[in-house]
């Protein structure tokens, strides 16, 4: 009987280690710190955010965005930059859109002024907020408007998400010949699994020749510099990582919002730029 006894707890002990184990294998899974699932070679890392100590994102490396002036594009949110909207805990950055009786706050980080690149391969890994009425992005922007004000000196969108279109990215690029305005921005969208539940990797490679988007690793789409003038290619020149949660708009909005959100976030595991060995 004692031996029968001692069987079974050491049985036990096993089936709840083995539990532990797979519950910090799921924890793990969910949080990377792994080289992106494709870089290209001669990459080095020059700048990153592993986002690994709780409380306010960095400030040596994230300002804000302020306000709520809808943003060009008729958004309702205002961006702030409380520890409510925005914030660091268990390994990833949150920014959390709230919904106060249809006043809407969110944040918006950026590393203008403390970092920005020309060229490399700059990748951030999330999972999207869901939820019609939210419009999550990852984009770039110029450091200075070198060849004049909006879209001239260009733009990036690395991913943008509606929420009406769950589980479907979008990323483009605008220029002053290729704009949303004149509905001629060059983009490509296409469905991936599950956005909204689990981590992806959004990545560019951009170079003096093309930019190409990546997703989980995978080539999505390819904008090549024909050598036609800064009208097409502006991005000779340096641009800010923004990293946002925007709530309507004009198109985030098409579809209404959803009365019932309270709180769509969007976790930010981390982001990385890596650029060419000199």
């Amino acid at each position: 009987m004692k031996n029968t006894f001692a069987f079974i707890m050491i049985m036990l002990s096993c089936c709840f280690s083995f539990f532990v184990l797979a519950c910090e294998k799921e924890n793990i899974s969910e949080q990377s710190d792994s080289l992106p699932a494709y870089l290209p070679e001669g990459m080095k890392l020059v700048w990153s955010d592993e986002f690994d100590v709780d409380g306010a994102p960095d400030s040596q490396k994230w300002d804000y965005s302020l306000g709520a002036n809808g943003w060009g594009n008729g958004e309702i949110q205002k961006y702030t930059n409380t520890r409510d909207n925005s914030f660091v805990k268990d390994g990833l950055l949150n920014i959390v859109a709230i919904n106060d009786g249809g006043m809407w706050t969110s944040a918006r980080l950026k590393t203008q002024y403390k970092a920005s690149w020309t060229y490399g391969f700059i990748e951030v890994r999330a999972k999207l907020p869901a939820g019609v009425g939210t419009w999550p992005a990852i984009w770039m922007m110029p450091e200075f408007d070198r060849y004049g004000s909006w879209p001239r000196s260009g733009e990036i969108d690395i991913m943008e998400h509606v929420g009406f279109e769950q589980d479907v990215i979008h990323t483009s690029i605008h220029t002053l010949d290729f704009n949303h305005k004149k509905n001629t921005q060059k983009s490509k969208f296409r469905k991936f699994d599950k956005v909204s539940k689990k981590f992806h990797t959004y990545a560019i490679n951009w170079t003096p020749d093309y930019i190409e988007w990546f997703i989980d690793g995978e080539s999505f789409y390819k904008f090549e510099n024909t050598g036609k003038g800064v009208a097409q290619w502006p991005f000779d020149n340096k641009f800010y990582l923004i990293l946002n949660v925007a709530i309507g708009g004009s198109w985030g909005g098409q579809k209404g919002i959803d009365k019932k959100l309270t709180t769509p976030t969007m976790f930010v595991d981390y982001v990385r730029v890596y650029q060419l060995e000199e």
